[in-house]
């Protein structure tokens, strides 16, 4: 996941990523979480968090999480970063930027994404599941990583959420 914005864009995260969180073995977040009562959330109910802080995020946010994160999953070397720039030259630049990595999640944009750079690098961002934008939806992706590949790639699109007036 990524671009949280808790609690500007929504008061909480959407219930069916929470039920998620106990599913998997590692929880990435691409940064914009705005505020820290969401890091202790997902520190507490993820087995393993692998997250960055964003531009959105304040000197709490930013001495805790890093800029980048790294992290060796299955066999497949994992980076996550918030800004990646334009969508226009992306997989060249984070090819060249991230030489080690075989995955890049990224936030920022609010799109989803999911390419392949030329030299193999796939570049994952989820969207958002609080702030969709000019998307149709919330969104965050999931994955499967077993025996060195990255299979069961999937962008779940989240039910629209009701404001009170």
């Amino acid at each position: 996941m990524s671009d949280t914005h808790l609690p500007k864009r929504a008061k909480q995260l959407p219930a069916p990523l929470l039920a998620e969180l106990p599913r998997a073995d590692v929880v990435f977040h691409a940064g914009d979480w705005v505020d820290t009562a969401t890091l202790d959330l997902l520190e507490s109910r993820s087995a393993r968090l692998v997250a960055v802080h964003g531009n959105n995020d304040g000197p709490d946010l930013r001495a805790r999480l890093p800029e980048v994160a790294y992290a060796e999953l299955g066999g497949l070397r994992f980076a996550v970063v918030h800004e990646t720039g334009a969508a226009q030259g992306r997989e060249a630049r984070c090819a060249a930027r991230y030489p080690d990595a075989d995955v890049l999640v990224f936030g920022h944009s609010h799109i989803p994404w999911d390419t392949t750079a030329p030299g193999g690098l796939r570049l994952l961002n989820p969207g958002s599941p609080t702030d969709r934008r000019s998307q149709p939806h919330c969104t965050y992706m999931t994955a499967t990583v077993a025996d060195g590949r990255l299979t069961d790639v999937t962008l779940h699109r989240l039910p629209p959420r009701i404001v009170s007036p």
